[in-house]
């Protein structure tokens, strides 16, 4: 089986060169080693909210490494309503 594993800066530099020229997502995939899916996500998660010069939806690499990290250490900070974390009840096994 396959591990996963995230893009790296590089990759997405890579792929906001190759975007920017107009190539298709599914051979930007192919020339940074991944899922043609993983490029989609990439290309939603660093979107500028603008369009670029080939009418498209703009991507930043910079955009996308600053929400990945963001996303990151959102990861830890979970936590009921009340925003503690949860605990063994006492006497009980967790």
């Amino acid at each position: 089986m396959k591990k996963y594993r995230y893009l790296s800066y590089d990759a997405r530099k890579i792929i906001e060169k190759k975007y920017k020229k107009g190539e298709r997502p599914e051979d930007i995939a192919k020339a940074v080693g991944a899922n043609t899916a993983t490029i989609y996500n990439e290309l939603r998660r660093g979107y500028t909210g603008q369009e670029d010069e080939n009418f498209r939806p703009g991507y930043s690499a910079e955009i996308g490494q600053r929400v990945l990290q963001e996303r990151f250490k959102a990861r830890g900070k979970r936590g009921g309503k009340s925003g503690k974390k949860c605990e063994a009840p006492e006497g009980g096994k967790a």
